[in-house]
């Protein structure tokens, strides 16, 4: 049985529809990624399944429970967890104040504590009396990152992470990726990075306007078929 899955997942913004009838699913200890190009539905599907976006109840399945109609707290409360796009820290605060509000609503203790997300990213923790947003960017997303660690997920959701970061920072963010896998969690990381997406995923689904267009392991997909799905068959 899979871990978390969608069933003719749809979602609107008003009178604009942005999924058509999504289905994709994953197990235990598995990174799926998510690719297209803007606009394809990738951060609408992460909303989604977040309940951010409220849908059908078994529109979202988790665990065997249908979740698509619960609010984002109690899918958070449950075990699944977001990296928003843009970070989204809390300029107020500090980035240990900021790893912290992760804690909230988590229902019990797990391998990711204030130690264990300093160990994933040392620099944390020497600047961690700094202002969140003081950070360089790839910093800031190791904050986001290790708050969304903090709740002790069983699926992290990961939307677009390496947006705006220089290839060495994403390489240093993306060497995490195993030792969360080793922890216990499912991933998703919604990339634009073809071949980032690749390197990182154990399976692939690949989104345009809405839709899956493909999906598959990054082995079985040819080049020709990933532009295809991406772009379109004319393009």
């Amino acid at each position: 049985m899979s871990l978390l899955s969608t069933q003719n997942l749809v979602a609107h913004y008003g009178d604009f529809q942005a999924l058509f009838g999504v289905d994709i699913e994953f197990g235990e200890a598995e990174t799926i990624a998510i690719i297209g190009a803007n606009g394809a539905g990738k951060t609408t599907l992460m909303r989604s399944i977040a309940g951010v976006l409220s849908n059908h109840a078994n529109a979202v399945r988790f665990d065997g429970a249908e979740i698509g109609a619960l609010p984002a707290d109690e899918i958070m409360a449950q075990g699944v967890a977001m990296v928003p796009e843009g970070r989204k820290l809390f300029p107020s605060l500090s980035v240990e104040e900021n790893l912290l509000i992760g804690t909230y609503g988590r229902k019990k203790s797990g391998q990711w504590t204030l130690d264990t997300v300093y160990e994933l990213f040392p620099i944390l923790r020497e600047r961690r009396h700094t202002p969140g947003t003081a950070l360089s960017g790839g910093q800031q997303q190791m904050v986001a990152i290790g708050r969304a660690l903090m709740s002790n997920p069983r699926v992290l959701l990961c939307d677009e992470i390496s947006l705006g970061l220089a290839p060495v920072v994403i390489k240093d963010i993306y060497k995490a990726v195993p030792a969360i896998k080793a922890a216990g969690a499912s991933i998703i990381v919604v990339e634009q990075d073809i071949a980032q997406a690749l390197a990182v995923a154990d399976r692939v689904y690949c989104m345009m306007e809405g839709r899956v267009t493909l999906s598959g392991t990054p082995g079985s997909l040819s080049r020709e078929a990933i532009h295809n799905a991406y772009f379109g068959a004319h393009q």
